[in-house]
């Protein structure tokens, strides 16, 4: 049950990335507040304002809107590492100790982030076409489109309109981004417990079991950026309102989005929930 909430609360956090935080689209206009200090500017609605919107237009079921692709997505995802980790077990990569010196557990380091990249890549790719269905019935709410409702019927627009390669686009900076989160984590990690952290303070062993989950929150803010990427490729150009003109610009390639919201300043858009600050390039000015 618990996993199921978090499915649920994550499916709900990824329609509002898209409607309101990725893809751009501001139904609701912003209210003028105040920063530390003391300054006017123009904040955007919150999730949680634009989740009582979405259940206003919609209605509670608005809220799940591409669950079930969502759902097969992370169910393939765990299938797959499990049936990788049969085929090629870990049993032969020792887990770094303290006793171990500085060559020897960086050695261990790398042979363990390898397995888990190969992991992470193949039951990304096998995933994906999953996460493109998904992405796209969300993103409908835009243009109150219908385009995409169920799997097996979303599978045959895709194939019908696009080919096999509708079905991994924006697969390349969704892949780029999980390697560079897993290098990014576990070395700074290992770097960090073993320079940083002394073996006779009385905390080191406690500190050292939190490093990596720290160092993941710090490194998924820096390779947000190809989430962002990859999500609005998997949505642009596909029939939907969403992904064209005047939503989007017509993108063709990953490297051409990168550089549009790199040149807008919005590669970041969307990587906060909550306080969301008017954009330097936004249309939108202070009364």
């Amino acid at each position: 049950m618990l996993g199921d909430g978090v499915t649920w609360i994550m499916n709900l956090t990824s329609l509002l990335y898209l409607l309101i935080l990725k893809v751009g689209h501001e139904p609701m206009p912003p209210t003028i507040g105040t920063n530390v200090l003391g300054r006017k500017v123009l904040y955007l609605p919150s999730f949680f304002t634009y989740a009582k919107y979405i259940v206003q237009v919609d209605g509670k079921i608005g809220l799940f809107r591409g669950l079930s692709p969502r759902l097969m997505s992370n169910a393939l995802s765990t299938v797959t590492r499990g049936s990788m980790k049969k085929v090629f077990p870990p049993d032969e990569i020792e887990q770094v100790s303290n006793k171990d010196d500085m060559k020897t557990s960086l050695k261990k380091v790398v042979k363990e982030t390898s397995y888990e990249m190969m992991m992470q890549c193949v039951s990304r790719m096998l995933a994906h076409p999953l996460h493109v269905i998904s992405m796209r019935c969300m993103v409908q709410f835009v243009g109150r489109e219908a385009k995409y409702s169920g799997v097996l019927s979303s599978i045959g627009k895709i194939f019908k309109e696009e080919g096999l390669l509708g079905f991994f686009v924006g697969l390349i900076p969704h892949l780029l981004g999980d390697v560079v989160f897993l290098w990014g984590c576990n070395l700074l990690a290992h770097f960090i417990n073993a320079y940083l952290v002394d073996d006779s303070f009385s905390q080191a062993l406690a500190i050292r079991s939190y490093t990596k989950f720290v160092m993941g929150i710090a490194v998924s803010m820096l390779t947000y950026p190809f989430l962002l990427v990859g999500d609005l490729m998997a949505v642009n150009n596909c029939g939907l309102q969403a992904g064209l003109p005047p939503y989007s610009p017509v993108f063709k390639s990953w490297i051409h989005c990168w550089k549009y919201l790199s040149v807008q300043g919005q590669l970041f858009r969307g990587s906060s929930l909550l306080f969301r600050r008017v954009s330097s390039g936004s249309c939108f000015a202070l009364e």
